[in-house]
């Protein structure tokens, strides 16, 4: 099961304001943690919201309208997030409560969502051309 940990966006994060060596080596160490046991299958830090856009369609319908950042903190922004492959949610919750907190930088919060499971795999070309062939074959 993939889930998704979405570190909320702070005032220090949307200022830009970085973290100390302390939390950087943590993280950098929390992260091999993650992909040692072979669960991380994506880490990526955002930029602020300054640098971003927001695209909000009406209700009724019509057309889009485009905000330019910076936008809200209590919007829910997102700092970070860490993509993992887990068995369980217990599982899941147990690397979300590992992660490191940056000391001294205010109110820190992860959200760890579920994403939905692929309907289907990816299937390799290779397979498929194989199938077409072997179906065009068997018409024949």
């Amino acid at each position: 099961m993939r889930y998704l940990m979405m570190v909320k966006a702070s005032g220090f994060t949307e200022a830009g304001i970085g973290t100390s060596r302390d939390y950087a080596a943590k993280m950098l160490s929390y992260r091999r943690d993650l992909k040692q046991a072979g669960v991380l299958l994506a880490h990526e830090e955002l930029q602020p919201s300054s640098a971003g856009l927001r695209v909000d369609y009406p209700t009724g319908g019509g057309e889009a309208e485009v905000w330019a950042g910076p936008f809200s903190i209590d919007q829910g922004l997102i700092a970070e997030f860490t993509l993992i492959n887990v068995d369980t949610e217990e599982e899941a919750l147990q690397w979300a409560l590992r992660m490191p907190v940056p000391a001294g930088k205010g109110a820190y919060g992860i959200e760890l969502r579920r994403l939905e499971d692929r309907l289907e795999q990816p299937r390799d070309p290779r397979q498929a051309a194989m199938e077409l062939e072997l179906k065009n074959y068997l018409q024949l």
